[in-house]
């Protein structure tokens, strides 16, 4: 079971703590117990129910009416409410939900529903990113188990997949050519299969290598294939303080490439990067990034 602090809520429900304590005084949505030192914690039930009402109170339900609901009644209101494109954080909600529960079919009817609203960059952006980081904070307070982070990894892979399986394939031969891997250790993928579907929609040839790449196998393939640009992501893999003499062995393996680095380990102040290489913060500054490129190479061709 997790425990949560008042400030854990507000970072998985988006509902200030200020105003979880007022619906909690004044409507007692939630009934924390307290430490001996007199804080409040929540557990994964005040959790559920937070996320429930903070969705139906966003639809412009009273608050006084939600906290009148049982279990049952919030369940099922919050379940016939989650239609509305424009309106992102109970579609994120519905996600997490679903993901809590291990509920299979709701997820994916969830995100399926959503795609076919908003379209598939967009439902990514706007949803999916905001889910995984609330995602995030429950796998940092033990409040979600392998089980539930594995259902939702694994409906997002599939989706990713096949979003890129359905473009068209790319017919320029002087299209920019990247290469897409992680390094050997690393098992993340999400933000990886991501970027291959934002590249090919824009017209790039991709040749994606995936997880757990050795780094003599990268320096053949950069060999053959011949990349102008390569992207990795480091989440878990190397450790800290390893990630500086990776970073010179990607520049050795692959001369002449320029490296777009992704991901929380590259983020380190004191890391230098050699030349060629860019660290990028946020998915939209990779799309930014990629967008500034092909500007760049189309005004080269012009002049």
């Amino acid at each position: 079971m997790g425990h949560f602090s008042i400030k854990d809520l507000e970072s998985l429900s988006g509902i200030k703590a200020h105003t979880i304590r007022m619906w909690e005084q004044r409507y007692g949505v939630l009934r924390p117990v307290r430490t001996a030192t007199n804080i409040r914690t929540y557990c994964d039930a005040d959790l559920r129910r937070l996320l429930n009402v903070a969705t139906l109170c966003e639809r412009g339900q009273r608050i006084s009416q939600v906290a009148s609901l049982s279990e049952q009644e919030l369940c099922q209101a919050v379940a016939a409410c989650c239609d509305e494109p424009h309106l992102y954080n109970p579609q994120i909600t519905a996600l997490l939900t679903a993901t809590l529960d291990l509920d299979e079919a709701r997820f994916n009817g969830g995100l399926t529903q959503a795609i076919g609203e908003l379209g598939f960059e967009e439902t990514m952006l706007r949803i999916v990113y905001p889910f995984l980081q609330r995602v995030g904070v429950l796998w940092q307070t033990g409040s979600l188990n392998p089980a539930q982070e594995h259902m939702a990894s694994h409906l997002l892979r599939q989706k990713l997949l096949a979003a890129a399986d359905a473009l068209p394939p790319v017919a320029a031969a002087d299209a920019p050519r990247w290469l897409l891997f992680l390094p050997e250790g690393e098992l993340h993928e999400l933000a990886l299969l991501f970027m291959n579907y934002l590249l090919r929609a824009r017209g790039c040839r991709v040749l994606y290598l995936g997880p757990n790449l050795p780094l003599a196998d990268l320096a053949s393939t950069c060999r053959c294939y011949q990349p102008e640009y390569a992207a990795t992501v480091l989440t878990t893999v190397p450790e800290r303080e390893r990630v500086p003499a990776l970073v010179q062995e990607l520049a050795a393996s692959c001369p002449g490439v320029r490296f777009v680095l992704y991901g929380p380990l590259v983020h380190q102040p004191e890391l230098v990067l050699p030349p060629g290489f860019s660290r990028l913060q946020r998915i939209t500054d990779f799309i930014q990034w990629t967008e500034q490129q092909r500007e760049a190479s189309l005004a080269g061709r012009q002049s």
